[in-house]
């Protein structure tokens, strides 16, 4: 007999009830793309989603949000951001989400970021450590549901699973040991 199982265990149900976000921004001092990711279709090309930044930099630019996080409205979404140095740190929710929890999300990104550059949170660091940029915010947010918020705990997972070549092959995993080899074959071919 099989078990009937209510409808408020439906996993879209509990989707529309959670604070979700719809995109993460790691923008530049120009307002160009150092790394992003967008959990919804409402940009649904590439020229839709520069556009969007372009829209929020422009917005943005004037304010000095150094200390404290600031929000603004711009096309019925909350923008919630955040700059240090040459670099301007965005997440965006719809326009009915908690700005508190929008906040939360994107001081862990910021802090998270800053953890892992070692405090040296400029553009051209965050460049040489795109990877772990990228693997942030794989960790704070899943399809636009928010996983974690919690800096040093992001930090950790996120060097968890970054690859330190110089570790012995024995102490690697397998998917390390593999990065390791196709970066020394890719350097001994540049050679």
């Amino acid at each position: 007999m099989p078990a009937l199982v209510p409808s408020f265990y439906n996993f879209e149900y509990f989707a529309d009830l959670c604070p979700s976000i719809k995109n993460i921004l790691l923008l530049d001092s120009e307002g160009k793309r150092v790394a992003v990711k967008y959990y919804t279709d409402d940009w649904p090309s590439n020229s839709a989603k520069e556009t969007f930044e372009k829209a929020v930099f422009t917005k943005t630019q004037k304010t000095s949000a150094r200390t404290e996080a600031e929000i603004a409205m711009l096309e019925n979404n909350i923008i919630v951001y955040k700059f240090v140095q040459d670099l301007h740190f965005y997440v965006t929710g719809g326009e009915n989400e908690n700005e508190l929890i929008l906040s939360s999300v994107l001081q862990g990104f910021f802090d998270a970021v800053g953890i892992l550059l070692r405090h040296n949170v400029e553009k051209k660091e965050a460049l040489e450590n795109l990877d772990l940029i990228l693997l942030c915010i794989d960790e704070i947010v899943d399809g636009g549901i928010i996983l974690e918020t919690d800096a040093t705990s992001i930090a950790s997972k996120v060097a968890t699973h970054s690859v330190d070549s110089g570790a012995p092959l024995s102490e690697q995993t397998i998917s390390q040991a593999l990065a390791t080899a196709r970066e020394h074959l890719t350097r001994s071919l540049l050679k």
